[in-house]
């Protein structure tokens, strides 16, 4: 398997690094959209959330945690957007989950995770919330 990430993670491939523990790496998006805007990486290969195991998620979600008070601490953004584009059709353009933080500022442009899609349901939230709980079953 030939995957970008996992390059980067196993030091194979260069990226400017600017975290890294036994489970993850951080790295600056090589096409920010922001000033900061870093990417958390699992060394395990898994291409979305549902594919990483039990056992990352707290490991990855707390260098999550860390790398956005690191950011916090030396850019002092007014904010974050944190997110996942999880699967092709939400732009996921890499094949290995990566999760991105994003500094914010007053007036810089961008919207709130909101503003990612405009297609509301055509049936009622009951019907959806029934879908879902009977998916739990």
């Amino acid at each position: 398997m030939d995957c970008l990430f996992c390059n980067i993670a196993n030091k194979e491939r260069e990226a400017e690094i600017v975290y890294e523990d036994d489970h993850v790496v951080g790295i600056l998006d090589i096409f920010p959209r922001t000033a900061g805007h870093t990417m958390i990486i699992p060394k395990v290969h898994v291409e979305t959330i549902l594919d990483l195991p039990e056992a990352e998620i707290a490991p990855v979600f707390a260098a999550v945690r860390k790398m956005t008070a690191i950011l916090q601490e030396a850019l002092s953004p007014d904010g974050f957007t944190i997110g996942i584009n999880h699967g092709k059709v939400a732009g996921q353009a890499i094949d290995h989950l990566h999760i991105h933080i994003m500094p914010r500022w007053h007036n810089d442009g961008g919207g709130s995770l909101h503003s990612v899609v405009g297609n509301p349901p055509k049936e009622s939230l009951q019907s959806i919330k029934e879908k879902i709980l009977n998916a739990q079953n």
